[in-house]
């Protein structure tokens, strides 16, 4: 497999954090090079979109690559179970939106919008029945 792209053009200095829609160009760049169909980018940098302070991950929805960041999910050493289950539960969610899923007003669907860690600590890691019902539609569709 050949390497990522040098995602320093994706670098904000002035917030010092990533632009992900600029990250997931550069995964769109590269999925023409693997033989994948999907693929999720995971990276230990702070992510922003304009208008929000920080973002856990960013997906093309739908679309065929996504970015999470293990950055605002880490938790203490102590812990790793927890982080473990974020990082989960944040893979699972951008994947959904490749998929072509929305967010999910059900806070504990995989799919609800996590606004803070809180969100992200209460929803479940799988999808609710309305969600998966409607990844099933798309499947057959």
């Amino acid at each position: 497999m050949r390497p990522l792209p040098d995602p320093s053009e994706a670098y904000d200095a002035l917030r010092g954090q990533y632009h992900s829609t600029r990250l997931l160009v550069l995964l769109e760049q590269h999925l023409r090079t693997v033989p994948a169909d999907r693929l999720l980018g995971v990276t230990a940098f702070d992510l922003f979109v304009p208008g929000m302070n920080f973002v856990f991950g960013e997906a093309r929805c739908p679309g065929y690559v996504a970015v999470i960041s293990t950055q605002r999910l880490k938790t203490s050493p102590k812990d790793q179970g927890l982080f473990r289950e974020r990082v989960l539960k944040e893979s699972v969610h951008e994947i959904g939106h490749t998929q072509g899923l929305k967010h999910c007003p059900d806070p504990l669907c995989v799919m609800h919008f996590s606004e803070h860690i809180g969100d992200t600590d209460r929803k479940g890691s799988t999808f609710c029945k309305e969600c998966h019902s409607d990844l099933v539609r798309q499947k057959v569709g």
